[in-house]
């Protein structure tokens, strides 16, 4: 049974089945450790992927380092400090100011704040007097602000908050306007109960607002940042894109999803890109996009010392989108990417503009899960299906192939700025590979087994192991074969039978056919079925025999030899009894030809045999040794296929049932034997007396019967005494007709 026959059968494709409605649940509701999977592969391409700053972007981060620290002291500063560097980076000519704090809070060094905290008293009212009149902190910032392209920085909250920060929607605070091209895109973007926005007072000078958040993964890596977020009220640009905005002197920011002209999305509304001022931006389906991180890299960052200290050149900012935030350790903002483990959150808003102003931002396409799982599930058909015709190395290595086909063409997507995971379909075609294979081997076992215990009792075990480890090569069901049929007989066994009981008989039939079995099975023959005291083998299947035809002989022959002993125990088991020694004979068919060879029988209960006219000519053969007083009566092809053993032509017959003539022969010996001058002189003698019985010459031919007869030794001495008997009852009783020597057989 080949593999694939296996292979079609109902378990194996409801194996394919299961792997496939498994991978279409996967593809379809996405489970966490889905997206886990992917994001490893990319978080892979991107440390492959790895780019150093390009120092010609036009963005630089001013940051709050612990020299900026050590000069001014902890954070807080007194907005005072930042209205001076505001105007300062304004002064320079940065294009735009991003800061990346959130001032929701009053400034508390300021003096009116302060002048607040002190108790009742006349100190405190002249100190009050002399502050009067005089711009607080939070005003000269809020002065500075609106003199400048700055982005205040807004957080989104998860939840609302009423006490200690400020909280609101986004109504009125966004100062960018919003179109949408396409179906509204609210419904996807990222959503947020809140918002921690500037002071009133700063919000409402301030050319740009823009919120901080990223959207975190489940182990918080930052891969994607939102360039427009949320919640019930409006919508807010991300503090990069806010800062894009206002560099460029745009108003507007214009959004498009599914439903735009000529684009048409399936299931849910998704954003396909963004545009503000000459940039369009594409994004994922949430209006999200993923930059291209780069290791962090302070040459990158301006201390904000160094600009309150006007030691900044003048080429340092001017033209250049800045973006202030803290660098410091102890200021703790830090977050893990892709590439660093620990990066300046400051760097990330950066690196997101670095992504827009290059155009080398990742893009996951909404279709892109969509087109993975089509692609994973015509994997698990394509590799389910062909594995289990191959070889589980070829198997193994079909799978290997397609799963680096995968991988590569990831990474090739990747170098074009596509995310595409290659192991969601590659985990897939793993999955159909090691469940298949154990599938298949299980088949494998299970034929195995089948085949042991077919052929186990009447084939060699190593027949049967060659038969095992190909059981391709076994056509059950049946097909036509040249075979080499074997029938071996006990004769007289009524009489070899008296006066034994049921277990005495028992014991002489497993004494006498296990060594013929044995010499069967050594000979690579096939034992099809034991027929009370006969037994019936063929050889050239279920496996290829080239040389069947000697290996029948030879099984033949060791039967032969194997009788002397058979014989002696049996004297030996008779005497002891005191039984009569009986003599024990055998007779043994030889033919070789076409036969029908598989499983035969009916749908309950079969076995593994043959059928044809050259089964039924060697159980005839086998009958007619006999008439002939030898053991062993082969047809003319079988001979003329293994000429080496010590042949003796005996006849030339017309058996019942068959028109042709058929040659008969009987091995007297091996090949040794044959080869021995003593064979050569009895084979020729015994060509002569064949002649002359064929001539006509009967007399001639009755005595050359008789000299043989004294010549050779038993047992071959009674054959040529019945010979010689056959030609004297020819003398008394002519042939009607033309003598041609044929012997008509009309019983068995």
């Amino acid at each position: 049974m080949t593999a694939s026959r296996r292979w079609r059968r109902p378990t194996h494709l409801l194996t394919v089945a299961a792997i496939f409605v498994a991978t279409a649940f996967v593809g379809v509701t996405r489970p966490p450790g889905l997206d886990d999977l992917g994001n490893t592969v990319f978080d892979g391409w991107e440390r492959l992927e790895a780019e150093p700053f390009d120092p010609n972007l036009p963005v630089r981060v001013v940051a709050v380092d612990e020299a900026s620290l050590a000069a001014h002291g902890q954070w807080p500063w007194p907005r005072s400090v930042l209205a001076d560097l505001t105007t300062r980076l304004a002064q320079a000519g940065a294009a735009a100011i991003a800061y990346d704090f959130v001032f929701a809070e009053p400034d508390r060094v300021s003096l009116d704040r302060v002048v607040d905290t002190l108790p009742e008293g006349e100190e405190k009212a002249a100190l009050a007097r002399l502050v009067a009149g005089r711009p607080s902190n939070d005003e000269r910032f809020a002065q500075a602000v609106a003199a400048s392209p700055t982005v205040l920085g807004a957080t989104m909250l998860t939840q609302a908050t009423t006490a200690g920060r400020v909280s609101g929607g986004l109504a009125g605070l966004a100062k960018a306007g919003f179109a949408a091209v396409g179906d509204a895109p609210e419904p996807s973007l990222p959503r947020f109960s809140g918002v921690a926005a500037p002071l009133p007072r700063l919000a409402a000078v301030a050319p740009g607002i823009g919120a901080t958040n990223w959207l975190p993964d489940r182990d918080q890596v930052v891969r994607r940042i939102p360039l427009v977020v949320r919640d019930g009220e409006g919508k807010l640009p991300s503090l990069a894109l806010e800062a894009l905005r206002v560099a460029q002197g745009a108003s507007t920011v214009l959004i498009r999803s599914t439903g735009a002209v000529g684009e048409r999305g399936f299931g849910a509304t998704a954003i396909e890109a963004i545009r503000v001022g000459d940039f369009t931006i594409a994004t994922d389906g949430h209006g999200a996009v993923h930059p291209r991180h780069r290791r962090t890299a302070p040459q990158a960052w301006i201390s904000a010392e160094r600009v309150l200290a006007g030691a900044i050149g003048p080429d340092e900012i001017a033209g250049r989108i800045v973006v202030v935030g803290p660098t410091a350790a102890g200021l703790g903002d830090t977050r893990a990417t892709p590439i660093d483990p620990s990066v300046p959150g400051v760097e990330l808003h950066a690196q997101t503009i670095e992504g827009v102003l290059s155009g080398r931002l990742l893009v996951r396409p909404d279709w892109a899960p969509g087109a993975e799982a089509v692609l994973a599930l015509v994997l698990v058909v394509i590799v389910g299906l062909a594995l289990p015709g191959l070889p589980p190395v070829a198997s193994a290595g079909l799978a290997t192939a397609v799963v680096a086909m995968l991988m590569g063409g990831s990474f090739l997507a990747f170098r074009s700025d596509l995310l595409f995971d290659g192991a969601f379909p590659a985990g897939a075609v793993i999955a159909m590979q090691l469940v298949g294979a154990v599938e298949v081997w299980r088949s494998e076992q299970q034929t195995r087994r089948s085949i042991h215990a077919a052929f186990g009792k009447y084939l060699s075990p190593t027949v049967v192991d060659r038969l095992a480890e190909n059981p391709d090569r076994l056509e059950l069901g049946g097909e036509t074969r040249d075979v080499t049929v074997m029938f071996c007989d006990l004769r007289n066994f009524t009489t070899l039978s008296e006066g034994l009981d049921a277990a005495e008989l028992t014991v002489f039939m497993n004494a006498y056919l296990t060594p013929a079995t044995d010499a069967v099975l050594e000979a690579h023959g096939t034992v099809d079925k034991y027929i009370g005291d006969a037994m019936m083998a063929f050889w050239n299947a279920p496996l290829d025999d080239p040389d069947h035809p000697r290996h029948a002989v030879e099984a033949a022959l060791a039967i032969r030899a194997g009788l002397v002993d058979f014989r002696r125990q049996r004297a030996e088991v008779d005497r002891a009894a005191g039984r009569a020694v009986k003599p024990i004979e055998i007779g043994i068919g030889l033919a070789r030809g076409p036969c029908s060879v598989g499983n035969m029988g009916s749908i309950r209960r079969f076995d593994y045999s043959i059928l044809g006219d050259t089964a039924n000519l060697a159980s005839r053969l086998e009958g007619v040794s006999k008439l002939y007083g030898v053991d062993l009566v082969a047809t003319e092809e079988v001979r003329r296929a293994a000429p080496e053993f010590a042949w003796l032509e005996l006849d030339r017959v017309q058996v019942k049932g068959r028109s042709a003539v058929t040659r008969l022969f009987t091995a007297v010996g091996d090949g040794e034997f044959a080869g021995g001058a003593v064979f050569a002189g009895w084979a020729e003698a015994h060509e002569r007396l064949l002649a002359a019985w064929r001539d006509g010459r009967f007399e001639a031919a009755e005595g050359l019967a008789r000299e043989l007869a004294e010549r050779v030794e038993a047992p071959w001495r009674r054959s040529y005494e019945i010979f010689a008997e056959r030609i004297v009852r020819t003398i008394a009783e002519p042939p009607v007709g033309a003598w041609d020597g044929v012997r008509r057989l009309d019983q068995k």
